[in-house]
């Protein structure tokens, strides 16, 4: 049977590969590799990063190594008055026709970019080789020695402009001798000094009124540079000291055409604008100007302009704020299914992004779901029901004392209150939550950097109702078993403080974040000797409170082949510990794995903790959860056509719980047993790029399942059996 698949695999690749030069005319060749070698190697050629000076390449491949879009194109009859043939071409790609044109430049352009890059007696040859309608194409670099900076003169005409370069630190410029001679070093260092000069008045200079003088020393690979920073010419063509500008009035209007008011307070306005009066002009300014108003959410848009003052050098600044409506009611609906559990829900959303005239949102949301629960024996009611009212005040600025202003005017902050209300009513039991929070959001945009405080959030789980029949089968049990069971279905109160950390620059993404809870409610129980209930646990409004420590870490690299081909690495890690007032963790905190998110051979919340086996699909989900938490995962991502992509994963990890529970048997992490306890997953998904939101298909298969120790239950990679191995994901987003 295998030996069948193999064949019947062979042969479609074999097909794709014939007709791959079905529309290539006769005479000419299709393009079918690209290559850049070096010889000799040079380490600093990246061959990889030169490939983007190649003028032609040839078909694009899925995963780098088979053109479906050509074989798409080519499966195409000639007949082009039909729509299939139409329809195929259109998705398809047609073939790339070698063009030895494009190669001649292609040389040329390889060898200018080795001149900038220092090698300035470089050279490159091309090399074809043709067979079957088909050429490969090689580059082959000779770079040479690179030449190496000596010397660096400045020649500054500009009086002023001399005296203020003095101030520049050394260790600032982007040039230094010894340095390999780059001319891309050459460009940042002119953008560098027109940024510095930008930002002490000088509104009107620009890259071009530098240059640079370069001269070979004879018989050596070194070079004498020469920085020249010329003066401006005037009306009459006549050299001149560059103009120093200085602001001397700022004026604000309304870019609302129906509307002459602002509606911001004027100390917002103040606050938002780095532009001063009596200071010299600053891109830096700008720009921050930009930002702080662009970031407000009663703000539409933002527009700045200049007006120069006659026979001066001075700036009137004008900024047209143009605001959103204040106040906006929205209506969503939604369809939900829980493991086939059909239901609706909607949510009815005030919000007004101007409450006290400052740029104040406040969001109040009403959500109602329904949901009919099938399969549920021995309850009179099947009906799942929820209401909620949240309602959030966020600030653009820190509400906070002792902060400087300096520190104020240089982040971007949001300070942030909420007050929740939900009530649950499920055939086994109704649930209650009300919960508040008081939380810091800023970030640097000067860095990728993001940070977030959660100062204060408090928690009150209410249990006002169990189903008898779920109290006799699940947690009126006088053994120890469903003891993480029953604690979750009782009131607690959370008190808990936490903190956040992100980064992000398109290529490395890395995410903590630590919570504590309990730990002031611990101290004031020993202090001023709380009461303890009949399991010994201190309470607070007589209502015991949750104790514990938490802390995640992952970690994101992205590896870009090419436009249309990554491969994305991912680490996450999380520990959780329930101490002091706590044995057990809450339910909301516990660590699950599975799903469209963790290893995808496993649906949400069915795998773990560590060889743990499912007893009671119905409930057993409570027992599928740990205090600890391992996800690797690698994931190779390629750009089909139009807005689909595929990609190819593999995935690893699992749960654990750092206490022994006799319900959870084989869950504790223990060093000697949990690498062999590692889940391991493959599969193939799909992704629809529709720029706002990528949809997401993901069809995972288990490889290695720690649930069994032995037999063909624990290799399925070896041993697949579709009904028990495969598992279907849908889900919004990208996975990491």
């Amino acid at each position: 049977m295998r030996l069948r698949y193999i064949f019947i695999a062979l042969a479609g690749l074999l097909f794709i590969a014939c007709s791959e030069t079905k529309y290539v005319p006769e005479g000419e060749y299709l393009l079918n590799h690209v290559y850049v070698k070096s010889e000799p190697k040079t380490k600093g050629v990246n061959t990889s990063e030169l490939k983007s000076y190649v003028r032609q390449r040839g078909n694009s491949r899925w995963f780098s190594a088979i053109k479906v879009p050509l074989a798409t194109y080519s499966f195409s009859g000639r007949d082009t008055t039909k729509w299939i043939n139409r329809l195929l071409r259109s998705i398809g790609e047609a073939p790339v026709i070698y063009d030895s044109v494009s190669t001649r430049r292609s040389m040329e352009d390889l060898q200018t970019q080795l001149v900038n890059m220092g090698y300035l007696r470089a050279s490159v040859d091309a090399m074809t080789k043709s067979k079957n309608k088909k050429t490969d194409v090689t580059y082959i670099l000779h770079p040479g020695d690179p030449y190496f900076i000596r010397n660096i003169d400045y020649v500054i005409q500009d009086s002023l402009i001399a005296s203020l370069l003095q101030m520049d630190q050394e260790e600032n410029r982007g040039l230094k001798t010894g340095m390999q001679f780059n001319v891309e070093n050459l460009d940042a260092e002119r953008k560098r000094i027109t940024r510095m000069l930008s930002n002490m008045g000088y509104y009107r200079f620009n890259k071009e009124y530098i240059t640079f003088l370069a001269d070979s020393v004879a018989d050596k690979k070194e070079i004498d540079l020469v920085l020249v920073l010329r003066k401006q010419r005037d009306s009459k063509g006549q050299e001149k000291a560059h103009d120093r500008y200085m602001v001397r009035a700022i004026h604000y209007a309304s870019g609302n055409p129906e509307d002459s008011i602002i509606h911001l307070r004027p100390g917002v306005l103040r606050k938002n604008t780095f532009i001063k009066e009596g200071d010299y002009y600053s891109a830096d300014d700008l720009q921050n100007t930009y930002t702080h108003f662009g970031r407000l959410g009663a703000v539409r848009y933002t527009n700045i302009t200049w007006q120069e003052q006659p026979d001066s050098t001075q700036l009137d600044c004008m900024i047209q704020i143009s605001t959103n409506k204040p106040s906006t009611i929205s209506f969503q609906p939604e369809g939900t299914n829980t493991s086939g559990d059909l239901g609706v829900a909607a949510s009815l959303t005030y919000q007004n992004r101007n409450l006290f005239k400052g740029a104040e949102n406040l969001s109040i949301e009403l959500r109602g779901a329904y949901e009919a629960i099938k399969s549920l024996e021995g309850y009179s009611n099947h009906d799942f029901i929820e209401y909620s009212l949240e309602t959030k005040l966020s600030f653009p600025r820190f509400i906070f004392p002792f902060l400087s202003s300096s520190f104020r005017r240089r982040v971007l902050a949001t300070s942030e209150v909420s007050l929740m209300y939900d009530m649950q009513n499920r055939p086994e039991f109704h649930r209650r939550l009300l919960s508040a929070g008081w939380r810091y959001k800023w970030n640097d945009p000067r860095h990728h950097d993001r940070y977030r405080i959660d100062l204060l959030d408090l928690n009150y789980i209410s249990m006002p109702w169990i189903s008898e029949t779920f109290k006799k089968e699940y947690l009126d049990d006088n053994t120890s078993r469903n003891a993480i069971l029953r604690y979750n279905y009782e009131n607690l109160f959370i008190m808990k403080f936490g903190v956040g950390y992100t980064y992000n620059n398109g290529l490395i993404a890395i995410k903590a974040n630590a919570e504590t809870a309990g730990n002031l409610l611990g101290l004031a129980a020993n202090t001023f000797g709380f009461h303890r209930n009949g399991e010994g646990q201190y309470t607070f409004l007589d209502i015991p409170y949750a104790q514990y420590v938490k802390f995640d870490f992952e970690v994101t690299r992205n590896i870009i082949f090419s436009f249309k081909n990554q491969l994305v690495l991912h680490a996450g890690i999380g520990v959780a510990y329930p101490y002091g007032n706590s044995t057990i963790l809450p339910f909301e905190k516990r660590y699950f794995s599975g799903g469209a998110n963790s290893v995808r051979g496993w649906s949400v919340r069915s795998l773990g903790p560590g060889k743990y086996i499912s007893r009671d699909g119905r409930i057993d989900f409570i027992n599928q959860t740990g205090d600890m938490k391992l996800d690797l995962n690698m994931e190779y991502r390629a750009h089909l056509f139009w807005k689909l992509g595929m990609a190819l994963f593999v995935d690893a990890g699992n749960i654990w719980t750092i206490r022994e529970y006799e319900d959870q048997p084989g869950g504790q992490f223990k060093f000697s047993e949990f690498l062999s306890q590692m889940a391991v997953g493959y599969g193939l998904g799909f992704r629809f790029n529709f720029d706002y939101f990528i949809l997401r298909f993901d069809m995972g298969m288990k490889a290695v399942n720690p649930a069994y120790e032995e037999g063909d239950e624990h290799y399925p990679i070896f041993h697949p059996r579709f009904s028990r191995d495969f598992t279907f994901h849908f889900a919004v987003g990208l996975p990491f």
